[in-house]
């Protein structure tokens, strides 16, 4: 069976990875078998999304639907921040997983209550949300998801209540990255000399090691020195895979979804207010703006050294009618 949960968090605290790895515990401790435990990404711009956009699902044999559905609803309403005025936990148990479909459409574009609600009902699942009960999009999808490729992601937790700084000691990150890259990455930011392992929120994620294998994020993790963790958990994720993106040309792009896409650059790179850098990029008869935005860093320096011209192949999402650049990739450049 598959249970899954979504939207339990908010920006000022808890985790739905947390709750996650809470849950799966509190199945194994009532017989259940866990299988797999998936940290889904979904549309990286719905714009009701409390932070990542991560859903999870857990596929465990053993016991019954009804038993889990009550183990997860009581995980909900001890955990869940519902005091929140955007949270709105869903949950769903599934006798199997739920139509792809669905999960593709949450990836990459949008869905609605009403559309989750008809798949739970067709294919028999348990449900329930709290509140408005936006989470059990969030849920369904993750209930369906059949991932092409995937990573894999350990996390570190302390405990719900801590609100001060991590116990983390920066060198030993540093060294983690060192002794596994390219097998693990996103730990730290060279260029910038700072960590990006961890939130800068009050969540229970203490830090996260992302890697190709299971083998190489607990190998990472032995070099990281930090307070003790209340709990430690490895996810098998679609993050880093690109599942979001959408092949289009330039005329296809649609607002909200994230894109690859081929284009000429049309205009000199120009650094705007807050050191935000546009540029116009055309096929045809259609063009739209890509900008790089401050929080990229050393990215704009690429950005700035693009001509008019030059053949590219971009990255990100669509919005205000303009590219977010997610990545870039040169394809030629004139003489």
């Amino acid at each position: 069976m598959r249970i899954a949960i979504d939207d339990t968090d908010s920006p000022e605290g808890m985790c739905t990875t947390y709750l996650g790895a809470v849950l799966a515990r509190r199945l194994k401790d009532a017989g259940y078998t866990i299988q797999d435990l998936l940290l889904v990404r979904l549309n990286p711009n719905v714009k009701w999304k409390t932070r990542g956009n991560a859903a999870i699902c857990i596929e465990a044999e053993g016991g019954s639907p009804a038993e889990a559905f009550a183990i997860a609803c009581g995980a909900i309403d001890e955990f869940a921040d519902l005091d929140a005025e955007n949270t709105h936990p869903g949950l769903v148990v599934a006798p199997s997983p739920l139509p792809q479909e669905f999960y593709e459409q949450a990836v990459t574009g949008f869905c609605t209550l009403d559309e989750a609600e008809t798949v739970l009902r067709k294919h028999g699942a348990l449900y329930r949300g709290w509140k408005l009960g936006r989470g059990l999009i969030g849920a369904t999808a993750a209930a369906g998801a059949e991932f092409s490729d995937w990573t894999w992601e350990l996390l570190a937790y302390r405990d719900p209540a801590c609100r001060g700084e991590r116990e983390v000691v920066k060198e030993s990150l540093f060294t983690s990255e060192e002794k596994t890259f390219p097998h693990t990455w996103d730990t730290v930011d060279h260029a910038n000399d700072c960590i990006v392992c961890f939130p800068h929120t009050p969540d229970p994620v203490l830090f996260g090691i992302r890697g190709e294998s299971p083998e190489w994020v607990l190998r990472a993790r032995s070099y990281v020195v930090s307070e003790e963790p209340v709990m430690e958990e490895i996810f098998r994720t679609n993050q880093g895979t690109d599942a979001h993106l959408i092949d289009a040309s330039i005329a296809g792009v649609e607002e909200g979804r994230s894109y690859r896409v081929k284009g000429t650059v049309a205009t000199s790179p120009s650094t705007g207010q807050g050191g935000h850098v546009t540029f116009v990029m055309e096929d045809g008869d259609a063009r739209i703006d890509c900008m790089a935005y401050e929080p990229t860093k050393g990215f704009r320096d690429v950005v700035r050294s693009l001509a008019p011209g030059d053949e590219l192949l971009v990255t990100g999402s669509c919005k205000n009618g303009s590219i977010n650049l997610e990545k870039m990739q040169v394809i030629t450049c004139p003489p």
